[in-house]
């Protein structure tokens, strides 16, 4: 019998079926690959399976148990459910021992017995072949040993299962083989363990089952030993999903955007961001440039590069043929680049505003009378012209854009834009949490964009949105270009290889 078995799992959000009577089964002992592409129901799934959500329907069993859908991550942890995230939850001024059992720290007289729980912590450690100080603080440690600690601080929950979400996203290749070490030893004490990850080198070295859901639903499983990465690749990226495609159009213009050598990075203190290693790539006038890569491949660091929100450690933006610095999306917005970012209801939307403010705010200094007062009519105006052009659905814009559907807010950011009248325009996630006819309408906004000679930069997770608004597309892997490619014939397979493999095309 299966240590852990999923059976028929639903998941519904507001207009949205994440999981779709999706199945997971995982034997005590187990290496088991979880993949899929991004939006494919992996982290809906593995929330579920945390207590983080609730699921609306199917079956969850565990160590011969039914589990209750209304269970808390304490109530799976107790259970032997252990999950590990991108996002370390660890303290990072207490050392690696109090890391280690935090709200479980052994008592003595009442009080922390201090050499006691050292000593737990340098025996857990030690039994995991792990060189560290139990007395260092979390904050002093590698990205690589902090994952250790994590490890560490599951085997003294008692973990039967051990949940790991990307865990190699950040680590060296020795990093990497370390971890791997450390893994094949939990299996070794038959600790089973759910690997996702997009990296499928790592899936054929180190895991034993897999498992591949597509579009919230179960499509196969079976032994990796079975399997070649062509195969998983083909699995994962086989769906049918249309999009709206580029019409023919005119020979895109003259280069607009450069960037040469970028660099960045990633800070000691980051939590999440990527290396970035000489990037370089050109977007034409009237051309639209996809960016594709999994998470975490460095394309919304790059995006936030040229529009100003980070800086950069290396390399030139040309706009126009000159060297053009940015410290600030202010230069940015002065010189023409305009973005519509990756979350927009955190970093697009004043949610609590009205759509008229939201629209107009970057336009406020052409839209004022002697540069002091605001013109109500031309604001307006303004609105309106943009409601029309871009079918916007709205009762007025004095209403609250929070009040607004997912693909109306969209669309009002892309207003925002097009109102500033920008040479280059870079719209990241674009059609993320809309339904599909807003998909059509954002991507008709695109096509006009550009072909009033706009210069569009397009970042999608979804391969198929990129492959149908793009003239070229940009491949991504680990803050790399992995690839350059003209959008003739080009399939998700090729981009998917090149998306998980490190050799340039």
């Amino acid at each position: 019998m299966a240590l852990l078995d999923i059976a028929d799992i639903t998941k519904r959000f507001p207009g949205v079926i994440a999981l779709d009577g999706a199945r997971l089964s995982v034997e005590a002992g187990e290496v088991h690959a979880l993949l899929g592409e991004n939006g494919a129901g992996k982290s809906t799934l593995l929330k579920i399976l945390s207590g983080a959500q609730p699921c609306d329907s199917g079956r969850l069993s565990f160590a011969g148990a039914e589990l209750d859908a209304r269970d808390t991550p304490v109530r799976r942890q107790d259970a032997g459910i252990v999950t590990i995230y991108q996002e370390f939850n660890l303290q990072p001024f207490l050392t690696v021992a109090e890391n280690m059992y935090l709200g479980r720290e052994p008592l003595r007289l009442g009080l922390i017995d201090w050499a006691r729980l050292r000593r737990d912590a340098r025996a857990v450690l030690d039994s995991l072949g792990l060189d560290l100080d139990p007395d260092t603080e979390v904050r002093r440690l590698s990205v690589a040993e902090q994952q250790m600690v994590e490890i560490a601080r599951a085997m003294t929950l008692n973990a039967r299962l051990i949940i790991m979400d990307e865990p190699t996203a950040a680590l060296s290749n020795r990093e990497v083989d370390i971890l791997h070490r450390i893994i094949r030893t939990l299996k070794d004490r038959n600790v089973a363990v759910i690997y996702v990850t997009h990296r499928l080198r790592e899936v054929k070295a180190v895991c034993d089952g897999y498992t591949v859901l597509r579009d919230g639903r179960f499509v196969a499983s079976g032994r990796v030993a079975d399997i070649e990465i062509d195969g998983m690749v083909r699995l994962m990226v086989g769906r049918d999903v249309e999009f709206l495609k580029r019409p023919s159009h005119k020979a895109a213009g003259e280069v607009v955007l450069k960037l040469e050598g970028i660099g960045r990075k990633r800070g000691s203190n980051e939590a999440r961001g990527t290396t970035l290693t000489d990037i370089g790539f050109e977007v034409r006038s009237g051309e639209i440039v996809g960016l594709a890569g999994l998470v975490g491949a460095g394309r919304t660091e790059l995006a936030r590069i040229v529009f100003g929100a980070e800086g950069k450690d290396s390399g030139t933006i040309w706009l126009d043929g000159k060297a053009l610095k940015v410290t600030s999306p202010c230069d940015a917005l002065a010189a023409g680049i305009a973005l519509v970012p990756e979350d927009r209801k955190q970093q697009g939307c004043f949610l609590g505003h009205s759509i008229r403010h939201n629209l107009s705010l970057p336009s406020l200094r052409r839209l004022s009378r002697w540069g002091v007062f605001v013109d109500e009519g031309a604001e307006k105006r303004l609105v309106e012209d943009y409601r029309r052009k871009l079918n916007i659905k709205m009762a007025n814009d004095g209403v609250a854009i929070g009040t607004l559907s997912g693909g109306n807010q969209q669309k009002v950011l892309l207003a925002r834009c097009m109102a500033l009248s920008p040479k280059v325009l870079i719209v990241d996630e674009p059609t993320r949490g809309i339904d599909v006819g807003a998909k059509a309408d954002v991507h008709q906004v695109l096509f006009d964009l550009a072909a009033t000679g706009v210069a569009v930069i397009v970042i999608s997770s979804e391969l198929p949105e990129v492959m149908a608004v793009s003239d070229r597309i940009v491949v991504f892997r680990e803050g790399r270009v992995t690839g350059v490619l003209e959008n003739n014939g080009v399939d998700e397979e090729t981009l998917m290889g090149l998306m998980t493999s490190s050799v340039a095309a």
